[in-house]
């Protein structure tokens, strides 16, 4: 009696079977040759948790979806893809709206998958920067499947993707802000789950995955954004004008009107240290504190005396200070003394070396005198793992990493191409 032959079954596509069968292909590659994964592929045969079996169903969707990604990082054509069906293919992160393959085409990955935040933001990243940001602080970034709910047309599954944070991280934020974490070296591991529907060769079609974008961050910077503000010169200036008028006009007083109620003598040796157009504002009580402050009043022979020993050829520029009317301080006014016969200020040891200048304590200064000021009270701090620093905007330093990231050389494309 005849046996019915039994028709062996179709081999499974090449893509499910082994993580690196697209490295293969002849196509398009977008740095003109395949990437090497061989650093990433250690990583995960040395921290992954889970071990599957060979062709079980946990197995053959890690293999798809490491050659998918693959493809959608590297192959620069759609028409190269093999692990998806073209004209049905969408992609969606946590419910949002579907993408098309075309448009992860154009943004990567990265861009395609995390949205606006304090610490990234595909807006003001395009596909090099994005590559160079999360490519540079982690040279690999292994993915494995944690355990799969359900199989074909409709596959469950939560994933792990997890790498070492070995270098700075650098990236620009949704307001436009340059980000700096500094690298701690610990890993950086988040998970998430996906939804994959997928055609009878086992393409995918229908993707949405659901995971949180942030953890990642948190990870990177644990404590979070520093800010640190540099205000630039021309706009400290400003702002102390702006101040010094804004008193002016509240209190209705005017320098010419102080001038008037200091003694004869008093004024003669206050016109030689700080010139009148250099006097923005002094109020009137406080007038009669720098009187005291001063020391008793100069007879005319001693004022003569001192115009002539103290006149320089050109008259230096001074800090006139603004003194509020309030018995607190009072009290400080007198720690702060002007020594006229030194030509000096003097004040505690803790005011002397605090190189953290308020708005609201000088009208104005000379201009060699004037610094940038930088509003951190431990500016190390913010170099220290774990946190994150911004940089503005319009920034000179913003500015010159943007250019730089924007372009991707031949020469960083090993570097870039090792990674999951």
């Amino acid at each position: 009696m005849a046996t019915a032959e039994v028709e062996p079954a179709p081999a499974l596509p090449d893509y499910l079977t082994n993580p690196n069968a697209v490295l293969g292909d002849t196509a398009e590659w977008r740095y003109g040759r395949a990437p090497d994964y061989s650093n990433t592929r250690k990583v995960y045969e040395n921290t992954k948790k889970h071990n599957h079996e060979a062709a079980s169903l946990p197995s053959l969707v890690e293999n798809l979806v490491k050659n998918w990604e693959i493809e959608a990082s590297f192959k620069s054509k759609l028409e190269d893809w093999r692990t998806v069906d073209h004209p049905n293919y969408t992609f969606s992160i946590n419910g949002g709206p579907p993408q098309t393959a075309e448009h992860i085409l154009k943004v990567g990955t990265y861009n395609a998958i995390i949205a606006p935040n304090e610490f990234y933001s595909p807006k003001t990243s395009d596909f090099s920067k994005s590559h160079k940001t999360f490519k540079r602080m982690m040279p690999t970034f292994a993915w494995e499947v944690i355990e799969v709910y359900s199989g074909p047309p409709q596959v469950a599954f939560r994933w792990r993707h997890w790498g070492e944070m070995k270098n700075n991280y650098v990236g620009f934020n949704d307001k436009g802000e340059k980000i700096t974490a500094k690298a701690h070296g610990g890993s950086i591991d988040v998970e998430g789950v996906t939804v994959a529907t997928v055609d009878d060769k086992v393409r995918l079609q229908k993707v949405e995955t659901w995971f949180d974008p942030l953890e990642m961050f948190r990870q990177i910077a644990p404590n979070g954004i520093v800010n640190k503000e540099i205000v630039p010169l021309e706009k400290t200036a400003e702002v102390e004008k702006t101040t010094a008028s804004e008193e002016t006009a509240a209190s209705g007083k005017t320098a010419a009107h102080v001038e008037n109620a200091v003694p004869n003598e008093e004024a003669v040796a206050l016109d030689k240290i700080a010139a009148p157009e250099e006097i923005t504002e002094v109020k009137k009580t406080a007038a009669s504190e720098e009187v005291v402050a001063l020391g008793k009043t100069h007879a005319p022979e001693e004022t003569a005396e001192l115009e002539e020993t103290t006149a320089p050829e050109k008259p230096e520029l001074w800090k006139a200070v603004v003194l509020e009317e309030t018995e607190a301080e009072k009290t400080t006014t007198s720690k702060k003394t002007m020594n006229v016969e030194n030509h000096e200020e003097t004040s505690n040891a803790e005011e002397a070396t605090n190189v953290k200048v308020p708005l609201d304590s000088t009208v104005n200064r000379g201009i060699d005198d004037l610094e940038p000021k930088i509003e951190l009270a431990a500016p190390e701090a913010g170099e220290a793992p774990g946190n994150a620093v911004v940089a503005a905007p319009n920034s000179e330093e913003t500015k010159m990493v943007h250019e730089e990231m924007s372009r991707i050389s031949a020469s960083e494309c090993p570097f870039l191409m090792n990674r999951e």
